[in-house]
């Protein structure tokens, strides 16, 4: 299909700078069939669930994964670490042209990032002395905001984009629909009688780069780590066995339900890109937020939902004042 099919209008006011305060956010529903609006707070989500629904959701944890250096003249360079790292790692550079091939960069106390190589497409393969361990990762790294958040990060961030069940390290960007959730709505969800299952997909920083073809079959997703465990397998196969919906909190936990269909592995990589004609084998119901145009993200909910009643519904939730993106409101599509 044609990029340009994802494309539409919104308004910069729009675009969600800080977060609300968590479990508090606006919630529009979205039918599946016939493509009925309707609007409510995040709160309500519970009622909005059916008893016996199997909601999944992705416990990955995001790592401060920028890194804020100079080089020995004094220049500025941000590094941006892809995945996990301790003695060495990948990382974009920004601007690339001060992160050659030798060059050393100067991190907060007194850390070293040498540049090894400069390997296709633009990544750094990155030695740090002394190694980045989690507890120094911890006190030099920034929070990985997407840079449509116009801000330096802040010390609420650390707290504000990380969902209050996140486990698994490694991840450069939050499951940004599982930021509305409260240990509330975990209670109101348990008295309704929906079950809750852990899943992890760790997001990439592919989950930024914008998509540059003009059809979607040109287009390649990065490959993202996804860890189905046996308990949430089980839960899924007597989820399905018994007729009840499999409820995905996020496009990362449909991403990586729908490839464990096709793959049936506990650990493994996914690439899988969802675009409009995909066959769902699992997942029944969708909480999301609200995507960038043109992005794979919108991509996915629009072949969940239908092209056009989900830019239909976006339309709407840009008149109603809905905030868009990480720090903004949600959907549910059942």
């Amino acid at each position: 299909m044609l990029v340009d099919l994802f494309d539409y209008a919104l308004p910069a006011a729009s675009i969600a700078q800080r977060p609300r305060p968590r479990g508090q956010s606006r919630l529009l529903r979205l039918s599946r069939e016939g493509g009925a609006v309707s609007h409510h707070a995040f709160p309500e989500l519970p009622a909005l669930l059916r008893p016996g629904d199997l909601l999944v959701r992705n416990d990955a944890r995001v790592m401060p994964a920028r890194l804020l250096g100079r080089t020995a003249d004094g220049r500025e360079v941000e590094l941006f670490l892809t995945g996990p790292a301790a003695q060495s790692g990948t990382c974009l550079a920004r601007p690339g042209r001060r992160a050659k091939t030798g060059a050393v960069i100067q991190l907060p106390e007194g850390v070293e990032a040498r540049i090894e190589e400069v390997e296709p497409g633009g990544l750094r393969r990155v030695r740090f002395t002394p190694p980045l361990s989690a507890e120094l990762l911890e006190r030099i790294g920034h929070v990985p905001l997407p840079p449509y958040i116009r801000r330096p990060d802040e010390e609420e961030d650390r707290t504000s984009y990380q969902t209050i069940y996140a486990r698994t390290p490694g991840s450069v960007a939050a499951p940004t629909a599982g930021l509305h959730f409260t240990t509330e709505t975990f209670s109101a969800l348990d008295a309704r009688g929906v079950e809750v299952a852990d899943v992890s997909l760790r997001v990439g920083p592919g989950t930024f780069r914008p998509v540059i073809a003009d059809d979607t079959a040109q287009h390649r997703m990065d490959a993202e780590a996804v860890r189905i465990p046996s308990s949430a397998a089980d839960a899924i196969r007597r989820a399905r066995h018994d007729r009840r919906r499999v409820a995905a909190v996020g496009t990362t936990v449909t991403r990586a339900l729908e490839a464990w269909a096709r793959e049936e592995r506990e650990e493994f990589e996914t690439d899988l890109f969802i675009t409009p004609g995909f066959e769902f084998r699992i997942v029944d119901a969708l909480v999301t937020n609200f995507h960038l145009p043109k992005s794979t993200l919108l991509m996915l909910v629009a072949a969940f939902a239908g092209r056009v009643a989900v830019l239909a519904a976006y339309a709407e939730a840009i008149r109603e004042g809905y905030r868009f993106y990480s720090y903004g409101d949600a959907m549910l599509i059942d």
